[in-house]
């Protein structure tokens, strides 16, 4: 079977798609397929409206010997993939990791309500119109692929048919031999407490909120520091509530990292929390679960699929200052909780593996060429 993967981002740029599209291309032509990769980076150098109508004509040209598309996002793929297969006949496979009307419309617009009020919430004209294209892309798709039930959910608000929809996620391979906390913690030159978190610096993922709380947590452990690794648009705003609450030494920013030294970070904490109060399916969680670190994390999104609470994990609301503190003081003060939790989150982490991800992706791709063939015989 041949296909063609048309990916908004691809290596060496760094993000979920792109290391996703590098495992399927890596493991699929074992298990039958011919793989073609088509990433957006091939035209970024071009003006914005001239890079979108060249990567268009790729797609057709791309396309062109292939029985598949699978495109993965509604958006910056997705358009040009969906143009395209009007004129192609080639049908396409939609993978959808998030909601990137909701997310222009905090970040740009002002909207300041949930993921789900915002599928049917009365929108200003861009919001609006972003929110109906990514949902007529996803209406053109012969299948819908999410990466956990909550975003299953988000879809099927879209207007999707359940029975379209199809939740596989995402697996997370083998790290490896990361280090040990100790030399890790030697390379960094820092040996107290160290609390890490990681993402893009937006609002909904509520770094001001651990900033906010450090004051606190240094009454109970001085000299505790807070890493936040990532890059985006609120690092100013950020820096600036670090010197107001009197912790700009204690706040580490790194800005964006490479994985492979994100993941020593990451290994080298003593807990790391991920405060976000919109997640679809979060990657880093499997990261922390599987290099051995204590999770603390939001009852949002995708995260309640991954944690158990107070078994490999702990769940707090979104910004719930009270809750983050007593989970954080007990695992920081108590040896024998944290290696139960971190027992019992490699055990978890188990159930999310790469080859279990790659299969089932590949027996959904094939059941949708048979489908095409009996379809096309009708």
């Amino acid at each position: 079977m041949r296909i063609l993967i048309a990916t908004g981002v691809y290596p060496p740029e760094i993000g979920g798609p792109a290391t996703y599209t590098k495992k399927l291309e890596n493991a699929l032509p074992a298990l039958g397929f011919e793989v073609s990769v088509l990433p957006f980076s091939k035209v970024k150098k071009l003006p914005k409206f001239i890079r979108h109508v060249a990567y268009f004509f790729l797609i057709i040209r791309e396309s062109r010997n292939v029985d598949l598309v699978y495109a993965q996002d509604p958006i910056s793929v997705g358009v040009p993939v969906t143009l395209a297969s009007f004129l192609t006949r080639k049908k396409f496979v939609l993978k959808v990791v998030g909601d990137y009307a909701w997310e222009q419309s905090r970040q740009r617009f002002g909207y300041t309500d949930t993921l789900e009020s915002f599928q049917h919430a009365t929108l200003t004209l861009f919001p609006k119109a972003l929110r109906w294209i990514e949902r007529w892309v996803a209406k053109r798709a012969l299948r819908v692929v999410v990466p956990s039930k909550y975003l299953g959910k988000i879809v099927v608000m879209w207007g999707i048919p359940n029975k379209k929809v199809s939740v596989i996620y995402n697996g997370i391979e083998s790290l490896g031999d990361v280090g040990n906390k100790p030399v890790l913690r030697g390379l960094i030159k820092f040996h107290g407490k160290l609390i890490v978190s990681i993402g893009r610096l937006v609002p909904w993922k509520g770094f001001d909120t651990l900033i906010a709380l450090l004051p606190e947590l240094q009454k109970t452990f001085p000299g505790v520091k807070l890493l936040i690794i990532g890059s985006g648009p609120d690092s100013e705003a950020l820096e600036r509530l670090a010197e107001e609450k009197g912790v700009a030494e204690d706040v580490i920013f790194t800005g964006a990292l490479e994985r492979d030294i994100l993941i020593r970070y990451l290994r080298a904490s003593d807990v790391f929390i991920l405060n976000t109060s919109y997640e679809g399916f979060s990657h880093l969680i499997l990261e922390a679960l599987a290099v051995g670190v204590p999770t603390i994390t939001t009852k949002v999104g995708g995260n309640v699929e991954i944690i158990e609470h107070a078994k490999n994990g702990y769940l707090v609301q979104p910004n719930d200052t009270k809750g983050i503190l007593q989970h954080t003081r007990a695992l920081l003060s108590d040896a024998t909780l944290r290696a139960s939790i971190v027992a019992s989150a490699k055990r978890r982490v188990k159930q999310f593996s790469n080859e279990r991800m790659i299969e089932e992706v590949a027996k959904l791709l094939k059941s949708e060429k048979v489908a095409l063939k009996t379809r096309n015989r009708k």
